[in-house]
């Protein structure tokens, strides 16, 4: 049975094999994840340098057997009272187990238990995986125009790293405590 822990060091490594592995399903729907994407290139993937301090941070989570690899992982950043999730993948031979949506219902738990406003991501519009994916759990498409800076922010850096703007939104899952009326 695959549990949701924090990395470990040995862990981080293994990382960027999950993070290629899962973006191979865009390949293999014929979606390109930038524009200038040939289907010989190298797939692109976050250095496992890059996770340490996010690790230290307690903010990088894997699921994974007692003593096996990590078979996908979360990392995100508290930004503006939520927690951004930067990273969110399932390596290909592990999907379609619900190890994905278990570790996003995790990350919703801790950012409550964290006492946080809610959680935020970038992500694909257009793929079914993405952007409809987050909607089923809760979160709200935000447009570029009505989306904190931070978000923009990030939009703005995947547009300077060929990621199709129009392809690309924001979304925002509140955690706010609803009122009997539904205001918050």
């Amino acid at each position: 049975m695959m549990n949701i822990r924090l990395a470990r060091p040995e862990d981080l490594d293994l990382l960027p094999e999950i993070e290629v592995s899962a973006a191979t399903l865009f390949r293999d729907q014929g979606l390109a994840i930038t524009s200038d994407e040939t289907d010989g290139a190298p797939l692109d993937f976050t250095p496992a340098a890059v996770w340490k301090p996010i690790a230290a941070a307690g903010l990088l989570w894997v699921v994974a057997e007692e003593k096996g690899p990590p078979g996908g992982f979360l990392a995100a950043r508290i930004e503006d009272n939520r927690l951004h999730i930067l990273e969110f993948d399932v390596h290909r031979r592990h999907q379609g187990q619900g190890l994905g949506r278990r570790l996003l219902a995790f990350a919703i738990a801790e950012a409550r238990r964290r006492g946080l406003e809610g959680l935020s991501l970038t992500t694909f519009r257009d793929a079914p995986w993405n952007a409809p994916f987050y909607a089923s759990a809760g979160f709200k498409v935000i447009e570029r125009d009505a989306a904190p800076e931070t978000l923009q922010a990030y939009l703005d850096r995947e547009a300077s790293r060929g990621l199709d703007p129009a392809r690309r939104c924001a979304m925002i899952m509140s955690l706010k405590a609803q009122r009997s009326d539904g205001s918050a």
